[in-house]
């Protein structure tokens, strides 16, 4: 077996087994089933200040060790998601990113973010095509460092006619064309090196798909939004995991873990889904009791005007939804309460869960890289840059092997 491969029997493996702690969702199971087993567990989290809450959620591998005498099977986790880091040295990717001052309309996360990844692919042996460019962020920085030219591909035709703009304006080498990388009849320059930061779920499932069917020389990429996919399941794409009757079976909500962080969202974003929670499980409760059944509802996206409004117009909004009737004198007041103590306890519940992002998202980057082996590709998987830059910071750095 090559090292990949056992690095994904290893994980499927290992989350097998710990099914109980990953797959109950504390959202919508107030006491998940492991509360039950792990009594003490369930207290000692309960009772952790927002302090250390913040601080595991940024260090996970701290609350391995603090709670590892109750799950000794956590003892494997540092080595099960150790891995290499792809990324040259500051002064290699200080050069490879793009200068502030060319960097128009780019976000300053977003330029680092291509400049590391650019500097961990140098050199570059063939022309890249950007798959779902954008503006051509990307496209400039590895022009300007690569020194080749470079065809971006994307869908929306105004970030086209911006980006071709930018690219005139600084002469970086670089055309973007109008394309749905969905279509099957999408048309590759011959002999291209394919390039995807970020691509969601599908769409950079596409590209190792074409890339592979087309032969293309490398393909290099950083997965990102594993859940954005048209089935309910995840379908496998190495006849590894596909052929191994002990496999995972993912559904897309079970996907969606992988990619919970808020390790680099701003602190406004932060405030609006605290509050979003604190409402939703207010309303979990208040639900719960008028119809006098234990069981979750979930809700769809509330419209923005309600934010504005308060909890009762959003629980008004929620009943609706559920077409259920809210008596005269409902406490509103008491549910709001009862949906910031859920709140607490779910953040600290899901600190266990969110051990499991980054094993579930290497579980699936691992099947992408068996089947670029089986497909005939020398593969590297490793990291490009820190995780407070982005938490989706694997790279996955394909080249066809020569007959």
């Amino acid at each position: 077996m090559t090292s990949f491969d056992q690095r994904w029997q290893q994980l499927n493996d290992w989350l097998r087994r710990h099914l109980g702690l990953w797959q109950p969702v504390p959202f919508a199971e107030p006491a998940p089933s492991w509360t039950h087993q792990w009594p003490a567990l369930a207290a000692w989290l309960e009772q952790l200040d927002d302090a250390r809450c913040e601080r595991y959620e940024e260090q996970p591998e701290r609350l391995v060790e603090d709670i590892k005498h109750w799950l000794p099977g956590l003892t494997d986790y540092p080595a099960l998601i150790s891995l290499p880091d792809l990324n040259p040295g500051p002064s290699e990717v200080e050069a490879a990113t793009l200068a502030e001052r060319d960097a128009v309309d780019m976000p300053g996360r977003k330029r680092q973010q291509a400049g590391a990844f650019t500097a961990a692919l140098l050199p570059l042996g063939q022309s890249p095509l950007d798959w779902c460019c954008g503006k051509g962020h990307l496209s400039r920085t590895l022009a300007r460092r690569g020194k080749v030219p470079v065809t971006g591909y994307e869908w929306s035709a105004d970030l086209v006619e911006d980006g071709n703009r930018l690219a005139a304006r600084y002469g970086d080498p670089v055309t973007l064309l109008c394309h749905d990388v969905m279509a099957e009849d999408l048309p590759w320059p011959p002999q291209a090196h394919g390039v995807a930061l970020h691509a969601c779920g599908d769409l950079h499932r596409k590209l190792i798909r074409d890339g592979v069917e087309r032969r293309q020389p490398r393909l290099s990429f950083s997965p990102c939004c594993y859940h954005l996919t048209g089935t309910h399941q995840y379908s496998p794409l190495s006849s590894r995991a596909r052929a191994n009757n002990a496999s995972l079976a993912l559904s897309r909500d079970e996907l969606r873990l992988a990619v919970r962080e808020t390790v680099t969202a701003p602190t406004r974003v932060r405030l609006q889904t605290a509050r979003a929670s604190q409402w939703r499980l207010g309303f979990d409760g208040l639900q719960r009791w008028l119809r006098g059944v234990d069981e979750y509802l979930p809700l769809p996206p509330h419209p923005k005007r309600l934010e504005k409004e308060g909890f009762e117009a959003f629980c008004h909004w929620a009943t609706v939804q559920k077409g259920l009737a809210l008596p005269d004198g409902v406490d509103f007041d008491h549910w709001l309460d009862h949906g910031e103590t859920r709140t607490a306890t779910v953040r600290r519940f899901e600190l266990l869960r969110h051990l499991f992002r980054r094993p579930l998202e290497l579980w699936v980057v691992l099947d992408y890289t068996l089947f670029l082996e089986e497909s005939g590709y020398e593969v590297r998987l490793g990291t490009f840059c820190d995780r407070v830059l982005t938490p989706r910071n694997l790279l996955v750095d394909a080249v066809l092997k020569r007959a």
